[in-house]
Formats: C-alpha cells, sequence, structure tokens
C-alpha cells in the first residue's frame, strides 16, 4: 500500500474529527439565531403592544410585548420559534388578537433586547417568568393559552406541564431536538452530542389542557411525522390540523380555524 493510499483515509478521518469538534463546541449557535436588537411593537404595525420588562428566577431581564385581551377573552402566552425575534410574528400576532384575544410574547434571553444568551434551562426560565407576569396581569390560570412554534413548542409544553393553563397551541412541534438534529446531521453521532435536547416527547404526557397541534405536510423543517408521532403520545382531548401543501410553520394558514377551536376549548373547560 502507497504513502498517499494511507494518507487519503487518514486525512479524512481527521477532518471528520475536527467537523464533529465543531459542531459540538458551536451547536447552541447551530440552534438559536436570534436578532439581538430590541424592536419597538409600534414600528411593525403593532401600536397597540406595550413593552413590558419581565425578571427571571436568575436574574436575566427580558422584553415582551402584551395586548389586553378584551372581557371575557383569554390571553395567549406565546413562544416564537429559535429565529429572529418577535417583529417577524407581528403579521400573525395581529390576527391572534383580531377578535379580543389577549397577547404575551416573550423575547428570550439573549433575542430582541432581553439579557443573557439563550440555552435550554434559560429559556424555561423564561417561560416561567412569562407564566407569572400573565398571572400577574390578571389572566385566569384557566384563561391562558400556551401558545409555542417550532423550538418554541418545546418550550410551551414543558410550561404547561407544570402549571395549569386553559390550552395548549402548538405549530410545527418536535418529538425533541435530538431527532430533528438527527434528520439534518445524520453524518454526526447528534444523539450522543446534543445538550439542549428539548424532550417534548418526555413533557406531554403531563399535559391535562386541551391540545391542538398544527402542521403542515410539507415542513422540511421539522417534518411531520415528528408531530404525528408527539400527537400520539398526547392524552385527550387533543385535535391535529394537517394543514395540506405548507412548510414550516403552518399556523398562520390556519388561524381561523385555530381561534374557533381556542374559544371552544376554553369554552368548556370554563364550564
Amino acid at each position: 500500500m502507497t504513502t498517499v493510499a494511507v494518507a487519503v483515509p487518514l486525512v479524512l478521518i481527521a477532518l471528520y474529527v475536527i467537523a464533529v469538534a465543531a459542531a459540538t463546541l458551536y451547536q447552541r449557535k447551530l440552534l438559536y439565531f436570534p436578532n439581538r436588537a430590541a424592536v419597538a411593537p409600534a414600528t411593525v404595525g403593532l401600536a397597540q403592544a406595550d413593552v413590558l420588562e419581565l425578571k427571571t428566577s436568575d436574574g436575566e431581564v427580558l422584553v415582551a410585548w402584551h395586548i389586553a385581551a378584551t372581557a371575557g377573552k383569554p390571553l395567549i402566552l406565546y413562544f416564537q420559534g429559535n429565529g429572529g425575534g418577535l417583529e417577524l410574528r407581528n403579521e400573525r400576532f395581529r390576527e391572534l388578537t383580531r377578535t379580543g384575544c389577549g397577547l404575551l410574547a416573550v423575547e428570550y434571553r439573549g433575542y430582541g433586547g432581553s439579557s443573557g444568551r439563550p440555552n435550554e434551562e434559560g429559556l424555561h426560565r423564561d417561560a416561567e417568568a412569562g407564566y407569572e407576569t400573565a398571572l400577574a396581569l390578571g389572566a385566569p390560570a384557566k384563561g391562558i393559552v400556551v401558545m409555542g412554534e417550532s423550538l418554541g413548542s418545546g418550550v410551551a409544553l414543558r410550561l404547561a406541564a407544570r402549571h395549569e393553563v386553559g390550552v395548549v397551541v402548538l405549530d410545527s412541534p418536535f418529538t425533541s431536538i435530538v431527532d430533528v438534529a438527527a434528520i439534518h446531521f445524520w453524518m454526526f453521532p447528534t444523539r450522543l452530542l446534543i445538550r439542549d435536547r428539548f424532550r417534548s416527547d418526555q413533557a406531554i404526557g403531563a399535559i391535562r389542557a386541551p391540545l391542538l397541534i398544527v402542521h403542515g405536510d410539507r415542513d422540511d423543517v421539522i417534518p411531520i411525522r415528528l408531530g404525528e408521532k408527539l400527537y400520539a403520545l398526547a392524552g385527550e382531548p387533543k385535535q391535529f390540523i394537517r394543514v395540506e401543501g405548507a412548510g414550516h410553520l403552518a399556523l398562520g394558514f390556519a388561524i381561523p380555524e385555530v381561534l374557533d377551536w381556542i374559544e371552544s376549548a376554553i369554552s368548556v373547560e370554563r364550564n
């Protein structure tokens, strides 16, 4: 065997080891993509939203957008996905609140003017601060809609597993970040390397509130099969909206149906 024949596989192995090390070291940069700049809601067409400051249990200061609910309407406690900031959800927020629902949307640590850096345990602390603020604003526990999109579905699920809430709505959810990473980074031993795992499959069994999952059947970020698997693990009452032809973050195509479901489910819970 020639020297070149021996050297080539050794170089490939070395490059692979370097790639694995880099992916492990910088994995949170591959998971979180914040817009760190603070954006005023009025600049994106939400002049009715107030900007609040929330304090977490570990001392971070978070930005949150709040739109008050009209009498008798629920408050949507909203957890975004991993990219950008609340400003990217402005059209969604406008549609979700047009019938009088309130909104409390939390910017995670490291996002949109909030202090700190994002990580799994930190985001769960951020969610706890959001829940406490919702109650302090006067929302009854049974009148809180916990809503999470993409990465935020994992945040929403763990919060709802720990607290009394009215209903839970998930847009494009997953079983775990490990399962998502294994699809996109199949060449790496992701199941051994991932630190922020967001095990929604372990949390969903503790949900006692009515559950709605919305997922696009052409989602190439979080394939619908992961949403379906998560749904199968959930107890009743539950409903799954499959949005034909939609990609990632399909709830935007089904907001009227989602609002009708929320109104019906919240009414059932209040009776």
